[in-house]
């Protein structure tokens, strides 16, 4: 089958007083319907910028280059363009009609993406009359009560008339959930029936790809707990793609199928997600993997330095002044991002879809 995104070379360029930096740089990668691909890095890596290009919001004066082709599933009973987009190459009026609609974002803090004058029920509503402005008040309403049963919303009458100050911070994260499912659920023709009445088999389209960025940075675990169980939910139920964000290793484990690593704009390690958490490849994973908490009590080890500046990046690789391993080649030019050979891979079992961007995986 085909992947639902395939990402080719995408790159994002971004102007500054010290000239162009690459804030997305060479990334490739697919994700297939129904999976879940964490993308992981220190803040500064790039990893929002991403799913920023994805979704056609990019600041003023930014250029893409590369492919990002979309193709959703199921084109044909929904109406939806069955051919491959270029999400890099669309026209803003055509990336409007797919953001929210076929692609959609839960931003990384609700109080900053929650607009705080507005009853979070109109807010939800708003995002489905986005896109079908000529939809009747009440199917808009049934629409925003049906998004709202997704996210798991409960009392949503009561909610949906509060302000987004008067809900704690795992309803507000809720409430975003419901506004990326909200456009995919509307669609005209799809008949809308009430939480109460609607039967088992009877389930709503929702988007095809859910970009999470963060979604669980500011929640006790408790409230984080749920949320992921409810995005593992949405993701079976509706066959959604999910591409997570985040910076916490630990979360990685619960929900991904696999793991992208970026640092620098670059993705520098891919592959399964208990492949790479068990053996990783690249050294910068192998320090995110001793700078996260464990189980057993010892001392964490915390990377040295920081993520370089864009605009002063190393000749080489990016990750080599902070790298305990480095060698003087490492300074010489970016490394190839290529899977270890079969003579070499660890436990003598080759791994063909493991990869990472460094000299080292032959050692």
């Amino acid at each position: 089958m085909a992947p639902l995104l395939d990402l080719r070379s995408l790159t994002v360029e971004l102007p500054t007083a010290a000239g162009w930096i690459r804030p997305v740089h060479d990334v490739s990668f697919t994700l297939k319907a129904g999976e879940t691909l964490g993308l992981v890095g220190e803040s500064g890596c790039g990893k929002t910028m991403l799913g920023l290009a994805l979704m056609g919001l990019l600041p003023e004066g930014a250029r893409r280059s590369g492919e990002a082709l979309f193709s959703p599933n199921g084109a044909a009973a929904t109406g939806r363009g069955a051919a491959p987009q270029n999400l890099a190459a669309l026209s803003d009026a055509a990336m409007r009609s797919l953001r929210g609609r076929d692609i959609a974002m839960i931003f990384q803090e609700p109080m900053t993406a929650l607009n705080p004058v507005m009853r979070v029920g109109a807010q939800i509503e708003e995002a489905i009359r986005a896109h079908y402005p000529g939809i009747s008040r009440l199917t808009a309403r049934m629409g925003m009560f049906e998004a709202m049963r997704l996210a798991a919303i409960p009392e949503p009458k009561l909610r949906a008339q509060q302000f987004p100050h008067q809900l704690s911070g795992g309803l507000r994260q809720r409430v975003l959930i419901a506004m990326a499912l909200a456009a995919g659920i509307s669609e005209p023709g799809l008949e809308m029936t009430s939480a109460e009445t609607r039967r088992p088999e009877e389930m709503a389209l929702g988007p095809r790809l859910l970009i999470a960025d963060e979604p669980t940075t500011a929640l006790d675990v408790t409230i984080q707990k749920q949320i992921l169980e409810l995005l593992a939910r949405l993701r079976d139920e509706l066959g959604l793609a999910l591409l997570f964000i985040t910076h916490d290793l630990g979360v990685v484990a619960q929900v991904a199928d696999r793991v992208a690593v970026m640092y620098a704009g670059r993705i520098v390690e891919e592959g399964p997600a208990a492949r790479v958490l068990a053996a990783p490849l690249h050294p910068y994973t192998q320090g995110l993997l001793r700078a996260a908490p464990q189980l057993e009590k010892k001392k964490l080890e915390p990377i040295a330095g920081s993520v370089p500046r864009l605009d002063a990046l190393p000749p080489g690789c990016a990750f080599e002044p902070r790298c305990p391993l480095h060698r003087p080649e490492c300074s010489v030019a970016v490394p190839e991002f290529r899977a270890p050979s079969e003579a070499s891979a660890q436990a003598g079992v080759p791994a063909p879809h493991h990869r990472a961007r460094c000299i080292l995986i032959e050692r």
